[in-house]
């Protein structure tokens, strides 16, 4: 092959070079319009970020304004064609974090970022406004009512009338030994053998003022109607043959007043305080002005009674007063509550009919406090149902006569298990029914109750 000569080889690349100068300056002019339609998007993602920036102090003005009819607000320009940003996961329709805000600025096209057209979500039902977060429920929820006490305040302004009427059935075995041992297994003397059938019915008629959102006023009219019936032998007598005695007792019971304050600011994984003052009188039939069985029969004859009361009281006949505390705490989808609670009952001079019409003092008695306390959950089942399980138990102090204790007077320990559904009728109505079974022996063996509160 024959050589070419190093000036010929450099005439030739010199021709080349100005043989591709009209290319050059061709894709040059193409990358500058390039960069003017890069600055043009540039100057439009700015000017819509500065948009952004207004509407977000604006909403967060409005948060902190007072609650007034906001204006309608003018109607934003429409935004270039050209005209984009990338799509943020995660935001509210029509706001942005700052953070988000910062990358926008720090990102674009020459950031990597495939820019994306997005258009502003049109507003929908249950949209919120921008800026503004939605109301935090502050009262108590609602549970099946399976307590005396009730765990949710009536609203501001509103009334609750609560006819209730609860059953009551209790039964018990009594083994007296009248008489003296002479060895263990020797008993001189009569036993006496009784079992006592309790019924009673207890109407009752309830009414609730809320006077602010927190504080509740109630007034409690009840009506009882008691029935024992006492299978037993006559006593000091030999006979085998056993006899029932019946006796009843129907009139008003003791008046109630109470009050309840919501302590504190509840809410999801944080308990409601509630604290009440129920105040109870003796308007009830006092168990001390019954007249029993020989009090009536042996006047003026010589003949032995029972001793059993031929009417029954209706109520305590003393005043009481008792503070308590209930707790709430809401943890979806269950509702777990409680209360603490003393009963003080204030002691009064007694005295009752004996033998002759006579009065007979009993001097100074002073029943004993009554501590209780109680626990229980509730769940939702949905919008309209609920249920209810709970245990409540009262401990019952020994009564003292003239500062001393009454022979044969013991603590007395009350459980009851408790179980409860409601169901909401309507908006103003819901009707709730719990059942409880005694688990001790001085506890009534069942108690059925309805309730129908009704507001408005």
């Amino acid at each position: 092959m024959q050589k070419i000569p190093a000036p010929c080889l450099g005439a030739l690349a010199i021709s080349a070079a100005f043989c591709a100068l009209p290319a050059q300056a061709q894709s040059v002019e193409e990358l500058v319009e390039q960069v003017k339609a890069m600055r043009q998007q540039l100057e439009s993602q700015r000017a819509r970020i500065d948009e952004l920036e207004r509407d977000v102090r604006s909403a967060r003005r409005a948060s902190f304004a007072p609650a007034t009819p906001p204006a309608a607000p003018a109607a934003a320009p429409p935004a270039p064609a050209a005209a984009s940003r990338p799509v943020l996961a995660g935001t509210l329709p029509g706001t942005l974090t700052g953070a988000q805000l910062d990358a926008l600025r720090g990102t674009g096209n020459a950031a990597g970022v495939a820019p994306q057209t997005v258009a502003a979500p049109a507003a929908g039902p249950g949209t919120a406004a921008v800026g503004r977060a939605p109301a935090r429920e502050q009262r108590v929820p609602e549970v099946a009512p399976i307590f005396e006490q009730p765990g949710v305040l009536t609203p501001r302004g509103k009334y609750v009338f609560e006819p209730a009427i609860q059953y009551a059935y209790s039964s018990s075995n009594r083994v007296a030994l009248v008489g003296y041992t002479v060895i263990p297994a020797l008993l001189i003397g009569l036993i006496d053998v009784r079992e006592v059938k309790r019924n009673t019915t207890t109407a009752t008629a309830t009414l609730r003022r809320g006077l602010t959102n927190r504080f509740e006023v109630e007034a409690k009219l009840p009506w009882v109607y008691r029935s024992d019936a006492t299978v037993s032998r006559e006593v000091f007598t030999g006979t085998a043959v056993e006899r029932a005695f019946e006796t009843s007792g129907r009139a008003l019971g003791d008046v109630e007043l109470a009050a309840r304050y919501q302590l504190n600011n509840g809410g999801v994984d944080k308990p409601y305080f509630i604290g009440g003052l129920r105040y109870k009188s003796r308007t009830g039939k006092d168990p001390f002005e019954v007249v029993t069985d020989c009090q009536r029969r042996c006047i003026g004859e010589n003949i032995t009674g029972t001793g059993l009361p031929l009417e029954l009281p209706t109520g305590s006949g003393f005043h009481s007063l008792q503070p308590s505390l209930t707790w709430l705490f809401p943890s979806d989808p269950a509702v777990f509550f409680g209360s603490f609670s003393y009963l003080h009952n204030f002691k009064r001079e007694v005295s009752r009919t004996v033998l002759g019409g006579e009065k007979e003092a009993l001097g100074e008695v002073a029943p004993g406090g009554v501590v209780g306390f109680n626990f229980g959950m509730g769940l939702a089942l949905n919008d309209k149902a609920s249920f209810s399980v709970g245990y409540d138990h009262n401990s019952v102090a020994r009564t003292k006569q003239s500062g001393r204790t009454v022979p044969g007077s013991v603590r007395t320990q009350l459980g009851t298990l408790l179980i409860g559904y409601s169901y909401r009728l309507t908006d103003k109505k819901t009707l709730s029914v719990a059942v409880g079974a005694g688990l001790t022996r001085d506890t009534p063996d069942v108690t059925l109750t309805v309730r129908v509160p009704m507001s408005f």
